[in-house]
């Protein structure tokens, strides 16, 4: 089913088309026609995610029978966000009676995952060099993210690309409730005849390289649904929007575990403030090395506070070993720290945090991608302050402070938050974050009044998006 050559009604110009022939003909070329294989499909339990009873999807040799209640979390491995919010959608899932399966695009052996990989790799590589050249960031990176994925254009390539995605559903059930939360296996799925797709858009910043003709799209924010109700800026000329039938706004994408006591969660933030314990912080730092100066600024600055009592800052490194050897080699507290590798390990120091005492620093490394990736979840309960580039996280209930974003599309993150009142605005400088976080620790109404925020936004459904989505995919009425 060609989606290159109309998108929504709008018709794309033949240099574009033959523009995405090419690049889907490239992709074959370099990795193989897999078009006619038969890939059987399995299912293996994710032991980090037992407590929603999530199981991956592989290829095996003969084919296992989904469950009645199946519903499928569509997803790639593109940083940890995408699996984040993933995650958020098999809780959602769980908690409304279905049985979550995770399909990772990326991690087959096929066509498709390895030119989903090859494009990953590509991102990765500009993502670091835009850290490293401000000019590169100026002239390539930031316009590129901003305007040139925005383009409707952008997403007839796509479309086209992500055909070579079809022949790993060749033996999933077409019926099956299906969330994706990037949006190429929301292509990929369509294009393979799937019939209940969600195509979760992540970003607050409206790109044609979300659009997924076919599938339900579902946007957190009411700035995002009118710029893909109109398809704003999308194209030098007015076009066709997206239908209502095909666009929805929902909410926030947030796990059910961190809603069910959020507000008691808060209470235990301004309590502690209240009492004078030390203000824990949360930093999560990824693996591109995008931004880790400015980390390596806010731990420095951080150390006096946390010597002080002031302080316990919380560092996930995910499953970036070297970074955090990184730091070590340039901040000498940061090697007699707290140290988890060990998940059990960590999950019960979580709990004996959550109403007890923390001090110090703590850094925490997990080899195991969703162990990796739901540290942060485990921390953000127990946690006061998350610091983050407002990406993914920018959406989560727990007091933000922005640090500068990567990439255009990042901005209107910040903007979201700050206007929600449930963040700071965007803090781009060494300067200005230190300078934030100076201001975080010793005011100590800011964070309460962001928590009094989060407490009322819940009661709005402001962030239920990810229950929303399942309702979507699961054809449910709200």
């Amino acid at each position: 089913m060609d989606k290159s050559s109309v998108i929504f009604g709008n018709p794309i110009d033949n240099k574009t088309i033959k523009k995405a022939n090419k690049s889907k003909a490239k992709y074959q070329k370099r990795f193989g026609d897999d078009s006619n294989k038969d890939y059987k499909i399995g299912f293996k339990p994710i032991d980090t995610l037992d407590y929603i009873d999530a199981s991956n999807i592989v290829f095996a040799d003969e084919n296992q029978k989904f469950e009645d209640n199946a519903l499928i979390v569509g997803n790639i491995r593109m940083g940890f966000g995408h699996y984040r919010i993933s995650i958020a959608m098999a809780s959602a899932a769980k908690a409304l009676g279905y049985k979550p399966y995770w399909l990772d695009l990326a991690s087959f052996d096929a066509t498709g995952s390895k030119m989903i990989r090859h494009q990953n790799d590509m991102y990765s590589t500009a993502s670091r060099i835009s850290q490293k050249s401000k000019l590169f960031n100026k002239i390539v990176w930031e316009p590129l993210n901003s305007e040139g994925f925005k383009k409707i254009t952008y997403n007839a390539v796509d479309q086209k690309n992500s055909e070579l995605l079809t022949p790993i559903f060749r033996n999933i059930p077409k019926d099956i409730p299906y969330i994706a939360t990037h949006v190429w296996p929301s292509q990929g799925a369509i294009h393979a005849g799937m019939t209940h797709v969600v195509n979760a858009i992540p970003d607050n910043w409206p790109m044609g390289l979300h659009l997924s003709e076919g599938a339900i799209h579902t946007v957190q924010t009411p700035f995002a649904y009118l710029g893909y109700k109109m398809l704003n800026g999308f194209a030098k000329k007015p076009l066709n929007g997206l239908p209502e039938s095909e666009l929805k706004m929902t909410g926030c994408y947030i796990d059910h575990e961190l809603l069910v006591d959020l507000e008691n969660d808060n209470k235990r933030r301004k309590a502690r403030i209240a009492s004078g314990k030390p203000l824990r912080i949360l930093m999560t730092v990824g693996g591109a090395g995008a931004g880790f100066d400015m980390f390596l600024a806010m731990v420095k600055h951080l150390i006096p506070y946390v010597k002080q009592n002031k302080v316990a800052l919380f560092i996930n490194f995910g499953d970036h070993q070297h970074v955090y050897e990184k730091m070590c080699q340039n901040i000498k507290d940061i090697k007699t720290t707290n140290y988890f590798n060990q998940y059990d390990e960590f999950k019960k120091f979580v709990s004996s945090i959550k109403d007890g005492e923390a001090s110090g620093i703590y850094a925490i490394c997990n080899n195991d991608i969703f162990q990796a990736v739901y540290s942060t979840n485990l921390l953000m309960p127990v946690c006061d302050l998350l610091v983050t580039k407002p990406s993914e996280l920018a959406y989560y209930p727990i007091p933000k402070l922005f640090m500068r974003h990567i990439g255009g599309h990042e901005v209107y993150g910040a903007i979201n938050g700050r206007e929600y009142g449930d963040s700071t605005f965007e803090c781009p400088t060494k300067e200005s974050i230190n300078e934030m976080l100076d201001r975080l620790i010793s005011d100590k109404e800011i964070i309460p009044h962001m928590c009094d925020q989060i407490d009322e936004l819940k009661k709005q459904g402001h962030y239920d998006g990810a229950y929303e989505c399942v309702r979507l995919a699961a054809g449910l009425k709200k």
